[in-house]
């Protein structure tokens, strides 16, 4: 039988990435995603559910669906995430500090807590949580997305921990800057707060790593079907940049 993978956010960006690289590696794909009509635009071979992972209600009836469709879930692929705001901390409102845990940490958390019970049902399984490098350094303008990135890596850690006694694998990847639209609005808005063009954002964020550039979004799937895979059937608990070794975080600061 052919894996059972579950990407949230999958209808684009990161999350389709990865969606195209299971279904290229014989995998059964079921994306979960906010936006209706990017979900309308993937392929009909994939199940498609239109979910806002801050909501319990909505996660644990679209892991219902797949216990009842699937039998069972084999890899989970916890992805979704919000940029947050672009400000310095004073100016970052409580309630966009809160939308931005919500959904990068609490969704990730609850994506978690509804697949745990499949997995340990069937004595299997690999959750693959999408932090950031934001996770592993400080980010200047970004403190509710990198709080939220950090929690993400905490998280993973301790899925690690609970379930690898039932043969569940937990590992978190930590993108970097990956070429594309999302990543072109967090340039455009962080070289407004920085008084900055949008290029010398990009330039100074490629010169922080030591290959010198962006990532592409299939780096990270690649990834991501590893960790899933037989041949990482021993992995676990680890924190995985794909960024081309980040040395500076913040070169502009």
């Amino acid at each position: 039988m052919s894996a059972r993978v579950l990407i949230t956010a999958g209808a684009s960006g990161l999350g389709r990435a990865m969606a195209e690289a299971f279904e290229a590696a014989d995998a059964r794909v079921w994306i979960a995603d906010l936006d209706a009509e990017a979900l309308t635009d993937c392929p009909e071979s994939w199940r498609r559910t239109r979910v806002d992972v801050s909501d319990e209600d909505a996660v644990r009836d679209l892991f219902s669906e797949i216990e009842t469709e699937w039998d069972g879930l084999d890899t989970l692929c916890a992805n979704a995430g919000v940029a947050g705001p672009t400000a310095l901390v004073e100016d970052v409102a409580l309630s966009e500090w809160r939308t931005c845990l919500a959904v990068n940490l609490d969704g990730t958390f609850l994506c978690a807590k509804y697949s745990a019970p499949l997995m340990k049902r069937q004595g299997s399984g690999a959750m693959i949580l999408t932090s950031s490098t934001a996770g592993q350094y400080g980010f200047p303008y970004r403190s509710p997305y990198a709080a939220a990135k950090w929690g993400v890596v905490g998280l993973g850690k301790t899925l690690a921990m609970e379930l690898g006694p039932h043969n569940i694998r937990c590992n978190v990847i930590c993108p970097g800057a990956v070429e594309g639209p999302r990543m072109e609005g967090v340039l455009t808005r962080e070289a407004a707060a920085k008084r900055m063009t949008r290029d010398q954002v990009y330039a100074g964020y490629a010169s922080g790593t030591s290959m010198g550039r962006f990532v592409e979004a299939r780096d990270v799937a690649a990834m991501a079907v590893f960790l899933a895979s037989d041949a990482a059937r021993l992995i676990s608990g680890q924190v995985i940049a794909v960024d081309g070794h980040t040395v500076n975080p913040d070169p502009q600061v």
